[in-house]
């Protein structure tokens, strides 16, 4: 046998000295209360994230579940701007309380708590992903589902909450260009090599409604998404318009007023 290195993940002899895997997974706060937890992600920025958990939320909301979002997308946080929540986040003795919006969804954002909400993070990754856990393990959640918006991509923050939250699974964002095939394969990788179930794939940016004769225009051609999605044996669940009237709500702080009722089959899916 050779010389032990005592990295067990990198050997295959059964010795007295082997050890399990060590999970980092991460407790809740105690006095929290969470139900089912899911991430929405993807494998670049721009695709529409934020917009999706908004929209999820909003609609899980509206069927009487309690429902909150982690933003955990630290250098980007758009998640209080579309629900037009501006105010610090407190604590008490038992640690952090989330914000609640108009409609009672609880919220937690690297913007609540910094002094000017327009000042930028400028953090090195190990930092952005620890207080990213914190989120997770100091906040005092009430909560049936909760919601994590990712950053992009498949760094820090990305595997800090791979690793650290249990989730339930990850909804897959993507947008209908070429290289979706490329994204999507980046994200069903990271977490297939993490054992994160997918729940399916939504494709945002798919068409835009023609205002005259209500025609759907696929401004980015035919999307690529739902080959891309069957190609990991995934369920394309959503494909989302450009729609002005709901980008204007989300200018306006107004998300929670949307109509819309493209993301219903991934409701389906998780509730």
């Amino acid at each position: 046998m050779s010389e032990c290195t005592h990295d067990c993940s990198t050997c295959g002899e059964s010795c007295g000295e082997r050890t399990e895997p060590q999970s980092f997974l991460k407790a809740p706060n105690s006095a929290a209360r969470i139900g089912r937890v899911f991430g929405v992600v993807s494998g670049k920025g721009g695709v529409g994230k934020s917009m999706v958990t908004s929209q999820l939320a909003v609609m899980t909301r509206r069927k009487g579940h309690k429902v909150g979002i982690l933003d955990a997308d630290v250098t980007g946080p758009s998640i209080p701007k579309a629900f037009g929540v501006h105010e610090r986040a407190m604590g008490d003795d038992r640690g952090m309380l989330p914000v609640n919006t108009r409609t009672g969804i609880e919220m937690m954002s690297v913007n609540l708590l910094l002094e000017n909400e327009t000042d930028p993070v400028i953090w090195r990754g190990p930092v952005i992903g620890g207080v990213v856990t914190q989120f997770w393990t100091d906040v005092v959640w009430d909560v049936d589902y909760l919601f994590v918006d990712m950053p992009p991509g498949t760094g820090d923050v990305s595997l800090s909450v791979f690793q650290s939250i249990p989730l339930d699974g990850i909804i897959i964002v993507a947008s209908p260009q070429e290289l979706v095939g490329m994204v999507v394969e980046k994200a069903v990788k990271m977490a297939e090599m993490m054992n994160i179930p997918i729940v399916g794939v939504v494709e945002n940016m798919s068409y835009v409604l023609c205002p005259d004769c209500g025609k759907a225009i696929p401004l980015f051609g035919e999307g690529k998404t739902e080959a891309a999605a069957k190609a990991h044996g995934l369920k394309l669940l959503a494909k989302m318009p450009i729609d002005p009237k709901l980008a204007a709500l989300v200018d306006e702080g107004r998300i929670e007023d949307f109509d819309g009722q493209w993301l219903s089959g991934v409701l389906e899916e998780i509730l």
